[in-house]
């Protein structure tokens, strides 16, 4: 609703990504949203940026809980949300050299307790070489392969929830930066560059830019540290017998690189985790060098060129669990922030 020059609504969502999309899909069968976004388009920083996998045994107990929760709405979501599925096989499978062992069983999730073990194989020798032939098996002497991962199609869920959004009701505004926010009454106030909206509930889910929000807002923050991830695309000059398409997710289980097949080409990183300002993240070349040298030690790659590089920013706070609730500290002030590299496969 507009009164006069101010937009009110129920629940005015600060961010366009992923968190923000599916925060407000989920509300507005109760209530009236508005979503601002800064950016041109929704989903440009982090979501856009992502891996795009399905990995129930990826991040802490938190996250792998949220995680499996998230499985039924993925591979059945509800009628007119996606024309195709927004899951399709893949797999996922942590390698480790003999030094990293130990580490492999703990990563991989070996003897968690029943009823929260998931599915995998621990393949070596001949098995292993058949499922990852592009790995050097003088080096990599074992991994933990878990068949249920699936690539995600994360522009449909995206757009799914958005579309969904705005068929219950709710609006979507982008070139929304918000520039002021303040407390009046029992409603928030958000000045931005599309105009002014007030609300009673705010949710910050603004990704690496939710400490500025708070701050904005006059909130305490929560130590939200954005960490800048590094990813490359490259050209297959051989496929060692097998058949690309039907590889794995390879990681190794130091989380020092990770590989997984891309639309014909490769997908690399070297999984890096460098703190960043918010901004609009930019690979830097001695990461993508770092890559490069990790995986050609490990495996038979040969890399002559990325064909693409990009990066992201991960936002995480001291404990890596995302930051999901009301602030005690301040009326309607929603937290929903801190999902790291993991809020696609939770639709946090």
């Amino acid at each position: 609703m507009t009164n006069g020059d101010v937009t009110t609504c129920d629940a005015l969502i600060i961010g366009g990504g992923m968190a923000g999309a599916s925060c407000g899909y989920f509300l507005a069968d109760d209530a009236k949203v508005v979503l601002l976004e800064r950016e041109a388009q929704p989903g440009y920083h982090t979501t856009g940026r992502s891996a795009a996998l399905f990995f129930e045994s990826y991040g802490n107990a938190t996250i792998r809980k949220i995680t499996r929760a998230s499985r039924g709405f993925l591979t059945a979501p509800p009628d007119g949300f996606a024309a195709a599925p927004l899951l399709s096989p893949r797999g996922a499978i942590t390698l480790a050299t003999e030094a990293l062992l130990d580490t492999l069983d703990s990563v991989a999730g070996v003897g968690e307790p029943p009823g929260e073990a998931l599915e995998s194989v621990v393949l070596e020798g001949r098995a292993l070489l058949d499922t990852c032939p592009f790995i050097d098996p003088a080096l990599i002497v074992r991994g933990v392969l878990e068949p249920g991962a699936m690539d995600m199609d994360v522009h449909a869920i995206l757009h799914g929830f958005l579309r969904g959004l705005r068929a219950k009701g709710g609006t979507t505004v982008t070139d929304a930066e918000v520039t002021g926010l303040h407390r009046a009454g029992t409603v928030w106030r958000a000045e931005t560059r599309a105009g002014r909206f007030e609300a009673p509930v705010l949710i910050n889910a603004a990704g690496a830019w939710c400490d500025a929000v708070a701050a904005l807002a006059g909130v305490p923050t929560v130590g939200l540290i954005p960490k800048r991830r590094t990813a490359f695309t490259f050209e297959l000059e051989d496929t060692f017998g097998g058949t690309p398409d039907a590889w794995p997710l390879a990681a190794m289980a130091d989380e020092s690189w990770y590989v997984k097949p891309d639309a014909g080409r490769m997908f690399g990183s070297p999984a890096d985790e460098t703190p960043s300002p918010p901004c609009d993240a930019q690979p830097e070349d001695l990461d993508v060098a770092i890559a490069i040298d990790r995986i050609e030690t490990h495996t038979r790659f040969r890399i002559r060129r990325p064909a693409a590089r990009w990066a992201g920013l991960r936002s995480f706070v001291a404990d890596k669990s995302p930051v999901v609730g009301f602030d005690p500290a301040a009326d309607g002030f929603f937290w929903l922030a801190g999902q790291g590299g993991y809020g696609i496969q939770p639709r946090l």
